[in-house]
C-alpha cells in the first residue's frame, strides 16, 4: 500500500514539474510555426478525396482481415467439419458482399 502512495506522489510531482516548466509565456503563432518557404501553413488543410477510393480501401481492409482470420484455420491440427463449415460460411458472406458492391458500382474506379 505504501508503494502505491509513493508511486502516485512521484507521478504527481513529475506531472506538476513538467506542466509548470513547459508553459509558454509569450505564445506567438508565427514564431512557433515551422518555416516553409512559399507555403502558408495556417491555411485549411482539408482537401477532398474520392469516395470510391475510400470504399475500395474499406473493401481491402475487410479482405485483409478475412485472410488473417482464415489463414490459420486449415493449418490447425484439429480441423473439423464445423470449422470448415464456418470458414466456408464466412467466405460466402464476404464474397456475396463483394458481388453486391460490384453490382452497385462501388468497386469501379472510373465512372
Amino acid at each position: 500500500m505504501n508503494y502505491i502512495i509513493i508511486a502516485m506522489m512521484i507521478t504527481l510531482s513529475m506531472l506538476i514539474l513538467a506542466t509548470s516548466t513547459s508553459k509558454f509565456k509569450n505564445f506567438h503563432k508565427e514564431k512557433n510555426s515551422p518555416f516553409e518557404c512559399g507555403f502558408d501553413p495556417f491555411s485549411l488543410t482539408r482537401i477532398p478525396f474520392s469516395l470510391r477510393f475510400f470504399m475500395i480501401s474499406i473493401l481491402f481492409l475487410m479482405f485483409d482481415i478475412e485472410i488473417v482470420i482464415m489463414l490459420p484455420m486449415p493449418l490447425s491440427s484439429n480441423s473439423t467439419s464445423y470449422m470448415m463449415l464456418t470458414m466456408s460460411t464466412i467466405l460466402f458472406l464476404i464474397l456475396t458482399g463483394l458481388l453486391y458492391e460490384w453490382k452497385l458500382g462501388m468497386v469501379q474506379w472510373f465512372t
